[in-house]
């Protein structure tokens, strides 16, 4: 995985058929993050995501709380 300057986000999961593998990708948005990321659970419940360093306010979405970061508005969802 690359990590490109202007990226901020991250998306990573585990394949249902491999334990210790994790696959990661990289997102300039939110809303790009959450895009891929309910894509990928229609194929693993092992997926999580969070922010990339030194991007602040830090965020870290657990594969628990996948679904509920998935139904929050992202600031481009509340803009006029």
């Amino acid at each position: 995985m690359a990590v490109r300057p202007q990226d901020t986000w991250y998306v990573s999961l585990s394949p249902a058929k491999r334990a210790f593998s994790r696959s990661t990708e990289t997102f300039r948005s939110e809303l790009k993050a959450k895009e891929f990321a309910k894509q990928k659970l229609a194929e693993t419940q092992n997926v999580s995501a969070g922010t990339l360093n030194p991007h602040l306010p830090k965020r870290v979405i657990s594969s628990a709380q996948m679904i509920q970061w998935l139904e929050e508005p992202t600031a481009t969802d509340t803009a006029p």
